[in-house]
């Protein structure tokens, strides 16, 4: 493989590296609502100050989310909100899924 599309390849695994927890998931779906600081993710993520950070950490660095310092305050938002047209392509499978198990079982029935 050429090196340029090995990098180009790389930089696509380390976005979606970044998305493959639940919790992450729900950052970027709440962030498509708009802004938040972290103390609104925190409750909604139900986990620590410490955790949804570090979370919040893994999505800056993969370029989905930045942030904006108010005082003692950080707010996130997504920086590319066509992440969430990716969430329609994985829904798509989801239901093929879906429709693949329903027919299995009606032919075992």
């Amino acid at each position: 493989m050429e090196i340029e599309r090995k990098k180009y390849l790389e930089a696509r695994a380390k976005i979606l590296k970044a998305m493959a927890h639940s919790s992450r998931l729900l950052i970027i779906e709440e962030l498509s609502q708009g802004e938040c600081c972290v103390c609104e993710l925190t409750e909604m993520v139900g986990a620590d100050v410490s955790t949804v950070s570090k979370h919040l950490s893994v999505l800056k660095q993969a370029g989905l989310v930045i942030d904006d310092k108010r005082g003692n305050q950080v707010f996130y938002q997504l920086r590319v909100p066509c992440i969430l047209n990716f969430f329609g392509c994985v829904e798509s499978v989801l239901e093929a899924q879906h429709q693949d198990r329903s027919a299995l079982l009606k032919l075992v029935k």
